[in-house]
Order: C-alpha cells, then sequence, then structure tokens
C-alpha cells in the first residue's frame, strides 16, 4: 500500500492509529492527583469501604398498635388498618367470604402475605367505597401492601418486588362526542 499523502496533509493511516491505540493507557494514582491538583488537594482513595447502605425506614404505628394505609386501584378507595393477629380479613364490617363471594378476589387480597411469608399472623380491617369488586380487592390489596411495609419495614423489598407498592394508575377511558363508547364507533350504513 502506498502513502499518497501530500504536504501538509494531517490525515493518518490505519497503522500509525493502530500503534496509538496498543498502547496502555496511563493510570493516575494517588501521587498524580497530589501532583497536579498542587498542596491543596486531597489524595484519590478508590480504594475505601463503599458508602454505608440506605438506613432502614421507621415502624409507623397508630396509638392502637395498628398501621394505616390507603390502597387506590381503578376507582376504589379502601382504607387499611392493620395489627397482629389471626389472619381475619373485615371488609366493610364483613368477612372477606361474604364481602368477595369470588375465590378469584380473596386471592388477590392473600398474594401480600404470600410474598412476605406472613399468612395467618396480621388481622385486617378495612372500608372501600367506589368502583366494582375487583377494583375494590385491588385497593385492598394496595393498602394492605402499604400497611404491612409500615408495620415491618424490612418486608418492603420483597413486598415492592413483587410490584405490589405500586399504584395501578389503570383506568376506563372517558367517553367522547361522536362515538359509542370511548372509541368505538356508531354502525355505518351506506344506504
Amino acid at each position: 500500500m502506498t502513502d499518497n499523502r501530500q504536504d501538509g496533509d494531517t490525515r493518518q493511516s490505519l497503522s500509525d492509529l493502530a500503534s496509538l491505540t496498543s498502547q496502555p493507557a496511563p493510570v493516575p494514582t494517588a501521587s498524580d492527583a497530589l501532583v497536579t491538583g498542587g498542596e491543596d488537594a486531597a489524595p484519590v482513595n478508590n480504594s475505601g469501604p463503599a458508602p454505608a447502605p440506605m438506613p432502614l425506614r421507621e415502624q409507623i404505628i397508630d396509638k392502637q398498635g395498628r398501621a394505616y394505609a390507603t390502597g387506590r386501584r381503578k376507582d376504589a378507595v379502601a382504607r387499611v388498618w392493620l395489627k397482629p393477629g389471626s389472619g381475619k380479613i373485615t371488609i366493610n364490617g364483613r368477612d372477606q367470604e361474604v364481602y368477595f363471594a369470588r375465590a378469584t378476589l380473596r386471592l388477590v387480597l392473600n398474594q401480600v402475605f404470600g410474598v412476605t411469608e406472613r399468612v395467618g399472623q396480621y388481622d385486617v380491617t378495612c372500608t372501600v367505597k367506589g368502583g366494582g369488586l375487583s377494583g375494590q380487592a385491588g385497593a385492598v390489596k394496595h393498602g394492605i401492601s402499604q400497611a404491612i411495609t409500615k408495620y415491618e419495614p424490612i418486608l418492603r423489598a420483597p413486598v415492592k418486588a413483587a410490584g405490589f407498592l405500586t399504584r395501578d394508575s389503570r383506568t376506563v377511558e372517558r367517553k367522547k362526542y361522536g362515538r359509542a363508547k370511548a372509541r368505538r364507533s356508531f354502525q355505518f350504513s351506506k344506504r
């Protein structure tokens, strides 16, 4: 390969670039930091201990020894009180088997206790209003998740990893004028 560079041309050939990149970059040391920074520069310490982990949150309970939280899902809002007990869940003054007759809705409520391995260890009292039964079950689950992390802050990591602390923001899309529903058009008739 011939070198076709002319005088004043500053382009480099590939071999010149390869020789530059094959040399390892110098690693700065603590003495270099002192030299370049002047007399008041502190030495760089990369081998020190890792920063301390975040401190645990504090337990938040009321005078009756209960943790309180609010859960939301769709249009439903649940106020949840959680305390140690035998695993009884009361919704609007009724037992969970009566209020949520469908087994799938009761399963949604108990997911939090399954993830945290606290099945049958807490009593839950809650009031819920708005929305339908599915939204109310999701709201109670969200409230239980928030309350259990307030009562036992160490359980925040598994509950958050399961996604129970995040409020599910999906709601029904509003109906638009000129449409049968939110997006459904009226039936078209050519004649």
